[in-house]
């Protein structure tokens, strides 16, 4: 129960990766943090292959100051989720005061809306690669990447790397 106290955030919407958004759901979970699911409104949203998840909190209700860390996963959900500017400024406002940030996949194009790339070491997905150096990031292609509070991998089978290196930032902060 190395997380016991610790309060994460997992951001959901619309067509988000099933592997992506429940592993680190349980896993932070069986780790003793308390998960909140967060998304553009308080509502059930479908996966890419139509498993639900329902977000118990709307980004409008969510103050970055109460979490300790957000997961934001991929498939085609942060394309939606960047378009809610609480959802940004959550993400952002987390970012900003030094708590950990993590996103896999296409996640990480909530980190471009967000505007907290630039000068930082990443990666993701190839295919958002560009999106990331547009934004003033420096993307790599190992499995995790860790710069400062900033955590992010490329693909699912990433996450047990990924939560390792989540987990261990939550545990001895940079």
């Amino acid at each position: 129960m190395r997380l016991k106290g610790k309060r994460v955030a997992v951001l959901v919407a619309g067509m988000y990766q099933e592997l992506e958004f429940w592993y680190p759901y349980y896993r932070l979970q069986e780790e003793g943090a308390e998960v909140v699911v967060i998304g553009p409104e308080a509502t059930q949203y479908k996966s890419k292959l139509g498993y639900p998840a329902k977000a118990e909190l709307a980004a409008a209700s969510a103050r970055a100051e109460e979490f300790d860390a957000v997961v934001i996963p991929g498939g085609f959900a942060p394309d939606i989720m960047r378009r809610s500017a609480e959802l940004v400024d959550f993400v952002r406002k987390l970012s900003q005061t030094g708590k950990v940030v993590a996103a896999i996949c296409h996640g990480p194009w909530m980190l471009c809306s967000a505007r907290v790339v630039s000068g930082k070491r990443v990666t993701s997905f190839v295919a958002i690669r560009d999106d990331l150096e547009n934004a003033g990031a420096t993307w790599v292609d190992e499995p995790v990447v860790r710069d400062w509070n900033l955590i992010t991998s490329r693909v699912p089978a990433d996450l047990p790397v990924f939560m390792r290196e989540i987990i261990s930032a939550l545990v001895t902060p940079a």
